[in-house]
């Protein structure tokens, strides 16, 4: 029997949370990751619709996408001032599993951004990138991006603000509001870099616990979303085989193939696993963002784990 449609015009992440939607397999697909500080409002398009350069803003997105980066505006916490900053933090990751890293630092003028090698960033070319910005240093502790863009969705502004600023109280330093991350129907959601592994439904405690988390190159299972390195099939097999044998060590696993039906998973002590991965249609439908109409969205999930032989 299906489920009764959604017909209250409320919040979306109300709405995914009371129908117990998976989240596995929805965090965006991208090799790295390109961040720049730019402090004052944001639209609901923040690389074009802020205070950054628009022309700016389009060019480094396209060319982003390009190179299978993703790139986004965050700000510190707390008030943001129409004032533009005399210097923009930067980071960008590698976010592929064996060429995993993050650099940091001040630019006086985004503008530099254009030569930002973003080839070698997809490459996971640590040298490369460092030579192309200067700028940029190794970071060594992990970042988390959280999306605070009420313009984009107003569940990532009502949700995402209260555990950034709870956050930044326990671990300052190390959280940024950010535009938007995705999957505005799990807010509060946050991106840890240079991971990439996307959190979804955040308090300030589990939040607190992701990073504390990464620090000991670990995730979290219970808010994972998904890992960014990998296709969104890829990410459903994963945490599927993370929650049957409890694997919490963030490099442990990894995606190896991909066939019509399985997906193929395997751990770095050589045991694997195939796992069936399908599609169904939400039941019921339901609203993508705030304000839009429920729809027949697509949701993948995990069946069958199979384990193989050790390669």
């Amino acid at each position: 029997m299906s489920a009764p449609p959604v017909t209250s015009p409320g919040l979306c992440s109300t709405i995914c949370r009371d129908l117990d939607e998976p989240m596995p397999g929805t965090a965006v697909v991208a090799t790295g990751w390109v961040v720049v500080e730019q402090p004052g409002p944001w639209g609901a398009k923040a690389p074009t619709q802020s205070h950054l350069d628009p022309d700016l803003g389009r060019r480094v997105d396209a060319a982003c996408k390009k190179a299978d980066l993703r790139f986004g505006l965050i700000r510190s916490p707390g008030r943001h001032a129409d004032a533009v900053s005399a210097a923009h933090q930067v980071y960008v990751a590698s976010s592929v599993p064996g060429r995993t890293w993050l650099l940091g630092g001040l630019v006086d003028d985004p503008l530099k951004l254009d030569e930002l090698d973003l080839e070698a960033v997809r490459r996971g070319d640590l040298v490369a990138v460092r030579a192309s910005l200067p700028e940029l240093s190794p970071v060594t502790r992990p970042v988390l991006l959280i999306c605070t863009n009420g313009k984009r969705d107003e569940c990532c502004a009502l949700f995402g603000r209260p555990v950034v600023a709870g956050l930044a109280a326990v671990a300052p330093g190390r959280v940024w509001e950010s535009n938007h991350l995705s999957g505005h129907r799990f807010s509060p959601t946050g991106t840890l870099l240079p991971a990439g592994t996307m959190h979804g439904r955040l308090t300030v405690e589990s939040a607190a616990a992701v990073l504390a988390a990464a620090d000991r190159g670990e995730t979290v299972l219970a808010t994972l979303r998904g890992r960014s390195a990998w296709t969104k099939r890829g990410q459903v097999a994963e945490i599927a085989v993370r929650d049957l044998i409890g694997e919490v060590a963030l490099d442990a696993l990894g995606v190896v193939a991909e066939e019509v039906e399985t997906v193929t998973v395997q751990h770095t002590d050589g045991r694997t696993w195939q796992v069936e991965v399908t599609t169904e249609l939400a039941d019921p439908p339901r609203p993508e963002s705030c304000g839009k109409e429920p729809y027949d969205m697509s949701i993948l999930r995990a069946g069958t784990v199979q384990a193989g032989d050790r390669r």
